[in-house]
């Protein structure tokens, strides 16, 4: 009896889900004065549809616009939110759900990121699931999010770029399915939490004495 064939591992190895570039280069194909749906963004996504929800919710941050943070963090705090309390798949309010961006606005923002997406896809890839599958992981992201989400909401000078690239790494680490980048942007977080809890205390401290001549 003839020993059983090797198994070829290109046959069996999973192929590679589509990476950020191809997906917008898909979403980015038709009218560009047409409005994108939410829910033609999100469609066949599964568990990469809250990077792919993050990433477009960066999109005002980089606008350079007085409210862009401020249009940017309560959707980047509605999305962290349901990552915080374990949700599988995102939930988007009814007139939000029905209003995306132009594919012109995207196509911009596009053109800004290509460069940085290019030198990253070679670098990224799925690795470490458990950074983002665990529910104590997730959650943790979530809270990051959240309290990033919050700091873009205010009008804190030249800070829109910083937590936007930030929220952009966080969206990237889970469209790419990359552990490694997850954790990177992590680290991105807590550096800019820990930065801004510091300054700000600083600025508390040194305003107090003139604040204490008219209290």
């Amino acid at each position: 009896m003839a020993p059983p064939e090797p198994r070829d591992p290109a046959r069996t190895r999973k192929p590679r889900e589509a990476g950020t570039r191809a997906i917008l280069d898909v979403l980015l194909d038709g009218d560009h004065q047409q409005a994108l749906d939410f829910s033609a963004l999100l469609g066949g996504l599964g568990r990469r549809a809250f990077g792919m929800l993050l990433f477009v919710a960066a999109l005002p941050a980089f606008i350079p616009i007085p409210i862009g943070g401020a249009l940017s963090g309560p959707l980047v705090v509605l999305i962290a939110a349901q990552l915080l309390v374990g949700l599988r798949r995102p939930w988007l309010p009814g007139f939000i759900a029905r209003r995306g961006p132009k594919r012109q606005s995207l196509a911009r923002f596009e053109r800004i990121v290509d460069p940085w997406l290019l030198r990253l896809e070679h670098l990224v890839r799925p690795r470490l699931a458990a950074v983002l599958d665990h529910r104590l992981a997730t959650a943790f992201t979530g809270l990051l999010l959240l309290l990033l989400g919050v700091l873009l909401s205010l009008p804190i000078p030249l800070t829109n770029y910083l937590f936007g690239g930030i929220i952009l790494v966080f969206a990237l680490a889970l469209l790419e399915r990359d552990g490694a980048l997850m954790l990177g942007a992590w680290g991105l977080g807590l550096a800019a939490l820990a930065t801004t809890g510091a300054l700000s205390g600083g600025l508390v401290a040194a305003l107090q004495p003139v604040l204490g001549r008219f209290l």
